[in-house]
This record gives structure tokens, C-alpha cells and sequence, in this order.
């Protein structure tokens, strides 16, 4: 069995004033740094992140000295006309109002439409867990996005649940399992074990 950590970065100032921060590079805010000092997750052979910085730094602080691997395709959703903008910012724009109407189903004016972005989300958690399986890799931890997390869940989680009901705090995340064996013969599936900080 391959056990993965799948974890959410850590805070950044645009998280905490709630807004959409996808393609945005922004940092961790010293809140979120000191957060992250105080999670204890264990041990793992191989870390995977997104390329934004965020995650980066996350897989710093929790993997202190550990090498990470990038993955272009496990980068956040390109919000495009709403990036970096909040509710409050938007509100009183038509399409935003229009977005809204659709249960966040259209795709973002100027940005990604969900399925594009978990398409290729899914194309990045691939890569990982490819590459677990061809390294004997046992355990690795996934330091990437919200979003990404969601994604994967979404599709792959043995428990259904609709995509936002798989969000999570900042530093949080979930610790799944995948039987290597079975994911290469088409059938993917992973076993929840547990939530961190779910909700």
C-alpha cells in the first residue's frame, strides 16, 4: 500500500482577507509560518509540490532539509478576472454574480473552467503516484492547494462527497491510502484514513 499525505499550504496574506489566489505567487504571511511550526506530520520518503511558492516554503517548515519535486500541473485553479479579488471586491459584478448563480460551475471569465483545472490536476496527482510506485516509494507527502486537494478527492476518495465539501484549513489535509496494484490496472481509488483539521 502506498500511503500519501495529501496537505493544503499554510496561510498567505490573501488567504486571510478570502481572496481568490490562484496564479497569484504570494508568500506565506508570519501567521501562517507560525502555524505550520506547531503541525507535527510524520516522516515521509518522497515530497511532491506545487510550483507556487507558497507550497514551496510549506514543504520547508514541515520537511525541514527534505528534497521536493515539482509539479507544474498541481498548481491552483487560474481564477483569471477574479484573482486576487475578494466577495467584497466583486460584489455588484455581473459575472461575478453570473459564477455565483452557476454554483462556481462556469468557468472563470478570463481564468479556467473547473474541468480544465482538474483535469489537469489529475494529470500531476498521476505523475506523483506514478512515481511513488516506480521508486518503492511507501509514504510521500503532497504539499499543494485547496483546490488540487479537492479535485482529487473529489474523484478518487472511496467516500463520495461533492467537490467543496473536501475543503480544508490552511496546514490541513488528509492521509490516504492507494493499492499500488490495483491503481495501474485502471482502478483508482483512494482510502480515506484521516482528516486534519477538516472543515
Amino acid at each position: 500500500m502506498l500511503k500519501l499525505w495529501l496537505i493544503r499550504h499554510g496561510k498567505t496574506e490573501g488567504n486571510k482577507l478570502a481572496r481568490y489566489i490562484g496564479t497569484t505567487d504570494e508568500p506565506l504571511c508570519q501567521e501562517g509560518i507560525d502555524f505550520l511550526g506547531k503541525m507535527d506530520y510524520p516522516g515521509v520518503h518522497t515530497i511532491y509540490v506545487s510550483p507556487l511558492k507558497r507550497c514551496v516554503q510549506t514543504a520547508e517548515i514541515l520537511f525541514p532539509g527534505e528534497p521536493v519535486h515539482i509539479i507544474e500541473e498541481l498548481a491552483e485553479c487560474d481564477f483569471g478576472e477574479f484573482e486576487n479579488k475578494n466577495y467584497r471586491e466583486l460584489d455588484g459584478n455581473p459575472k461575478y454574480q453570473e459564477w455565483i448563480d452557476s454554483n462556481g460551475t462556469l468557468p472563470f471569465p478570463g481564468g479556467e473552467s473547473r474541468e480544465a483545472c482538474k483535469s489537469r490536476n489529475l494529470r500531476g496527482f498521476d505523475k506523483a503516484v506514478n512515481g511513488c510506485i516506480r521508486s518503492h516509494v511507501a509514504e510521500a507527502a503532497l504539499v499543494i492547494h485547496g483546490g488540487t486537494i479537492m479535485n482529487i478527492m473529489e474523484e478518487y476518495a472511496d467516500i463520495h462527497k461533492p467537490f467543496y465539501e473536501w475543503h480544508v484549513k490552511n496546514g490541513g489535509g488528509y492521509e490516504v491510502e492507494l493499492d499500488e496494484r490495483m491503481w495501474q490496472n485502471g482502478r483508482r481509488q483512494l482510502r480515506v484514513e484521516t482528516s486534519i483539521m477538516e472543515g
